[in-house]
């Protein structure tokens, strides 16, 4: 068949009519032709008659760009900078094509570098010491109607010591809340840990428990579970079977919560905390009402031993309570 096309060929016939009549394609004929390592076009050499820039040139369009003018700037404005100051080193593809080869085509400014945020690790040993809170919306009677419910809470002993509805969210309410707050526990916790928001990071409120000596602790930015006694609050509430749609009313929603937080500092038993009581933890209840447990859980024992596999004891309490516990220090 090669014969043949070298026939046609010698014989004036074209490439393209040459292939029709022996049945070749075009692509394939070309192929076969062309060098099987580098290819038809880069076999190809482009004769030198001044138009690729010298190395030198090159070099110093490399120099101009890393100029302390020009370090923070992107290559298209030094290259219409140069133009309007009458210097034309070159064109503005062949600035960008060096700068590539450079490996300088993406972000060439020097940008600030953030350190990563801190996290918060807070820890209570005993009632009154850490306190977190924050605030959420309850559904009003209209449409884009809201109540704003402020909630501090003892991260030990759940206890809530304070809280309250409002119609806003308003720093200075926020800081008379806590300081209200503080003063009817009768000591200050020495941290306070709240989320970024607006009256979280108010100057009332950080003036407030500056002038307490109250460490001030808060959520790194989008990270949700740094606050999570207040949120697990929240939705506790919020779960409730008869918590309503909405409120119809600044005191509905407060006679809804004023029933609510009486429930769970004082009768609602908490599984974090040795299902006691919150307030049975916070104001040192407890240990008398492990002893009662004791006497009762022995008494049941003695009365009918086969139907226990061991001695009974009351459900222990967690020494310590955690904000974002750290992982246990490897064994040396």
């Amino acid at each position: 068949m090669s014969a043949t096309f070298t026939e046609l060929h010698a014989a004036q016939v074209t490439t393209k009519a040459a292939c029709a009549l022996i049945g070749r394609p075009r692509a394939s004929h070309y192929r076969q032709r062309a060098d099987p390592i580098l290819g038809p076009k880069q076999a190809r050499r482009v004769p030198d008659n001044g138009q690729v820039l010298t190395a030198q040139e090159r070099a110093a369009v490399l120099t101009l760009i890393n100029t302390k003018p020009y370090a923070d700037l992107a290559i298209g404005q030094i290259w219409a900078r140069e133009l309007d100051e009458g210097r034309y080193l070159c064109s503005m593809s062949s600035m960008y094509r060096i700068a590539r080869n450079a490996g300088q085509t993406r972000e060439r400014r020097r940008q600030a570098t953030h350190p990563p945020e801190v996290k918060p690790e807070l820890m209570a040993d005993a009632p009154s010491q850490v306190w977190s809170w924050d605030i959420t919306k309850l559904r009003g009677p209209a449409k884009g109607t809201f109540y704003h419910l402020y909630v501090l809470i003892d991260i030990y002993s759940r206890y809530n010591p304070g809280w309250l509805v409002s119609t806003c969210e308003e720093s200075n309410l926020a800081a008379d809340f806590i300081a209200d707050a503080i003063g009817r526990n009768g000591t200050a916790p020495h941290s306070v840990h709240a989320d970024r928001g607006t009256s979280m990071t108010s100057k009332p409120v950080s003036m407030l428990l500056t002038d307490l000596g109250v460490t001030r602790s808060h959520s790194r930015p989008h990270v949700s579970n740094d606050n999570p006694y207040s949120e697990a609050q929240y939705r506790t509430l919020k779960y409730l079977p008869d918590f309503p749609d909405h409120f119809e009313s600044l005191e509905h929603a407060k006679q809804f919560c004023t029933e609510f937080f009486h429930q769970y500092n004082y009768i609602h038993r908490h599984s974090g905390i040795g299902w006691h009581t919150p307030s049975s933890v916070h104001f040192g209840t407890a240990d008398a009402i492990d002893d009662a447990r004791q006497t009762t859980l022995t008494t049941a024992y003695h009365a009918t031993p086969a139907r226990f596999g061991r001695r009974p004891h009351p459900p222990r309490r967690p020494e310590k309570s955690w904000i974002n516990q750290p992982p246990p220090e490897p064994p040396k």
